[in-house]
């Protein structure tokens, strides 16, 4: 059942057929019109008069009914939109889930095609340096344990930028990105040694990882301007302004704060929600 959900709710405005449906989901057909006859009957599935099936109107029911457990998007969604409208850039919400992070929902259009809802991250270096930057001493050494040597010594430096200042800067070249992505999924699942020594080399290659002090210049490349979101000690999101353009020193500041500044309504919101 839960995969013929998922499924459909990958394809939200369309009706799949049987036929797909068996396909996609690697079910038997017969298990497969069971468990759609079941949830037609409930609502949650609908058929339509050629056959074919799409959402039901009670998975919507249940579905807004379950929003009530994850305040976060709710509660984020004025400050987002105010912040996107106010400095007339997309801005989009990343959440923790474990060991990664998703893009759970965005405001505007981000120019980088890789910026969307449903994007699943690993929340590996170089990444993620706004959720590490707050966390334990024990989880930040191992993050940076996870590491290319070569990147080490910066990310301990930029862990302490970002948290003297309240945000992370990403200054990838749009282009860059989902290699960056696919790099880094790959330096981090099973591979030999000489493997991940060489991914982490490319990747080195690819970027600079984020702005310290003293390399700020007139014009500063910004994809992304990127501030915690906590409830506690625990940096359970991130608010993820996308400028995309060069920023001087001072309009980079303005917009790290400005981003800062609406993180920390959307926790103290959390906090007295609880």
């Amino acid at each position: 059942m839960v995969r013929v959900i998922e499924l459909l709710s990958r394809h939200p405005v369309e009706h799949l057929s049987l036929a797909r449906i068996v396909r996609d989901t690697g079910l038997s057909r017969a298990t497969a019109h069971a468990v759609l006859t079941q949830l037609t009957a409930d609502g949650w599935t609908a058929r339509d008069d050629d056959g074919n099936y799409g959402l039901g109107l009670n998975l919507l029911t249940v579905a807004r009914r379950a929003e009530a457990a994850f305040p976060l998007r709710r509660l984020a969604a004025e400050p987002m939109r105010a912040l996107s409208a106010r400095r007339r850039t997309p801005v989009f919400l990343a959440e923790r889930d474990t060991d990664a992070i998703v893009i759970t929902e965005v405001v505007g259009t981000p120019s980088v095609p890789w910026i969307r809802a449903g994007r699943r991250l690993p929340l590996a270096p170089p990444v993620a340096r706004e959720f590490v930057a707050w966390a334990s001493d024990f989880e930040r050494a191992a993050w940076l344990d996870r590491a290319d040597p070569a990147h080490r010594d910066r990310l301990e430096a930029v862990l302490a930028a970002v948290r003297d200042r309240g945000y992370s800067v990403e200054r990838l070249a749009d282009e860059s990105a989902p290699m960056l992505e696919a790099l880094a999924a790959l330096r981090n699942s099973p591979v030999t040694d000489p493997l991940r020594n060489r991914l982490g080399a490319m990747i080195a290659d690819l970027i600079t990882i984020d702005y310290l002090p003293n390399e700020l210049g007139d014009e500063n490349a910004v994809v992304t301007v990127a501030a915690p979101i906590h409830l506690g000690d625990t940096v359970i999101a991130a608010l993820v302004t996308c400028p995309d353009t060069r920023l001087s020193a001072t309009q980079l500041a303005q917009l790290g704060t400005a981003t800062a500044t609406t993180a920390g309504t959307i926790s103290a919101a959390l906090v007295s929600a609880r």
